[in-house]
């Protein structure tokens, strides 16, 4: 079935190549991002690739978060319904704690965290009218265990964005809407510029993104080799191996 899809941070990175291929699926596209020129060329090329879909763009700063509330709902009645919101808007500008970049480490939080949960309150509110829905988080390997030095803060919002998603999988289970976090290694982007042990490249890694968010799986690290199993040891591991790990 065709779903309407509406993914935050669309205008470069995981996002735009996400919505390359879930466009190459035939899915409707609502994009949002800071930068609206960005977008709109992503539009042209999508419509032009795939003419019987359709996409939206709509600029959004994910920290305003009444405007996250606005944007949603009338993305909403543009595309005719959203069927999946795959909030995945996020930055990694974290520094050590205590080393006086506080704001830093604030604006990663803010971003990766509060403005995400924004994001899925807006959506459930869609979701919970109509009883059915897919909201999709997009948190990180990065968030299993702590991390150090500019790491910091980062792992700990994709922590409490995974914590987020399991909180609403105990409330919704058994019911029609459904939530998935996503964890992904490393996988080349703007955010990380490929750097990383066991990074992949953009397109398959994405792919990998595509298809758990496809199967509406509960939880996935992807790709799953080498990271299911990573994930397995990292959450066991004593911090002494895993300072070393890191």
């Amino acid at each position: 079935m065709r779903r309407n899809i509406l993914i935050t941070g669309g205008s470069a990175g995981l996002g735009a190549e996400m919505a390359r291929q879930f466009a190459a699926k035939g899915h409707n596209l609502v994009l949002t991002a800071r930068r609206e020129d960005r977008l709109k060329t992503l539009r042209d090329e999508l419509t032009a690739d795939h003419p019987a879909i359709k996409v939206v763009v709509r600029q959004l700063d994910v920290t305003d978060h009444d405007q996250v509330f606005e944007v949603f709902r009338t993305a909403d009645a543009d595309i005719g319904g959203l069927d999946r919101v795959i909030v995945n808007a996020g930055i990694g500008k974290g520094t050590p704690i205590g080393t006086g970049r506080f704001d830093a480490n604030l604006a990663t939080t803010m971003t990766n965290y509060v403005a995400a949960l924004a994001q899925a309150e807006a959506a459930m509110e869609l979701f919970r009218a109509r009883n059915a829905g897919h909201l999709v988080l997009i948190s990180s390997m990065a968030g299993v265990r702590g991390a150090p030095r500019a790491m910091t803060a980062y792992s700990a919002s994709k922590a409490a964005i995974a914590a987020l998603g399991e909180g609403l999988q105990v409330e919704l289970l058994g019911k029609p809407i459904k939530v998935s976090v996503i964890q992904p290694g490393y996988i080349k982007s703007d955010l990380n510029g490929g750097a990383g042990k066991f990074v992949v490249d953009t397109v398959p890694g994405v792919r990998a993104i595509v298809a758990a968010i496809e199967a509406e799986q509960a939880r996935a690290a992807v790709p799953s080799w080498p990271w299911r199993p990573l994930r397995m040891v990292l959450k066991v591991v004593p911090v002494s191996v895993l300072k070393r790990m890191i």
